[in-house]
């Protein structure tokens, strides 16, 4: 289980400081599939950060599996099986796709097994298994082969922050399958950052953030749309189309 107790994260303004998640507190429990939403600049991806260690909250408790973890760094945080998928991910000059599922991993696997990965998250894994991080994949291919790394270590609690961004359509719906399959499969949690439609859809559960808070909670799509008339700094969610897909923005 994933716990926040009253966590806060500012950072230093011509102002003075300012308030990025204000006092949140939050639990999410073993095997649960949720998906946190809500407006640009509320604190989604800040919230997704410190979950991973990346960066340190300026007050309150970070606990997991009932250990607080509150001052451990990324790595040991990944050690204790929490994986992070970055919304932009790194290039890795020098390291081929192959060498980095392999670490993801922790073990020495042959190229046809980690070649199932990258079947798992569309990409034909005898293009790709040999290639190189870097400059030459485009950020489509970069999410899609970081989402597999995450797959191949295959830890407690996956933590994806809007791993939408950046690919095409058909990747999109390709990944749907991939998050539904993770859900059916794995022992362990999910959260994803994202405001796509299809996404919410599947949650077990949906955390809105606003203002850096936890404004509402629920089930599926019926309490997100729920929770969008009542909020001060929205009224409405206004949709797009993008081929077949709706995706939803707030203003």
């Amino acid at each position: 289980m994933l716990t926040l107790k009253n966590v806060s994260f500012d950072v230093k303004d011509d102002g003075g400081e300012k308030g990025i998640i204000r006092d949140l507190s939050l639990s999410i429990d073993d095997h649960k599939f949720v998906v946190i939403t809500g407006p640009n600049g509320g604190g989604k991806s800040t919230l997704a950060k410190l979950i991973a260690g990346i960066i340190k909250p300026t007050a309150g408790q970070i606990f997991f599996d009932d250990k607080d973890i509150t001052d451990m760094s990324i790595t040991d945080r990944a050690n204790m099986g929490i994986s992070f998928a970055f919304q932009q991910p790194v290039r890795f000059k020098g390291v081929q796709v192959l060498d980095l599922i392999r670490l993801a991993a922790k073990k020495h696997l042959s190229a046809a097994d980690a070649c199932q990965y990258l079947s798992e998250v569309g990409l034909c894994a005898k293009d790709y298994i040999n290639r190189e991080v870097n400059a030459s994949l485009s950020g489509g291919e970069l999410k899609r082969i970081e989402i597999a790394t995450v797959l191949a270590r295959g830890t407690k609690l996956s933590v994806f922050d809007e791993p939408e961004a950046g690919i095409d359509l058909w990747s999109f719906q390709n990944l749907i399958q991939v998050f539904e399959r993770m859900r059916e499969n794995t022992n362990g949690s999910i959260i994803i950052i994202s405001h796509q439609e299809r996404i919410l859809n599947i949650a077990d559960e949906i955390v809105m953030i606003a203002d850096g808070r936890s404004s509402s909670r629920g089930r599926r799509r019926r309490s997100f749309r729920s929770s969008l008339e009542p909020h001060p700094r929205w009224t409405r969610a206004a949709c797009f189309t993008r081929g077949r897909d709706r995706w939803i923005r707030f203003r």
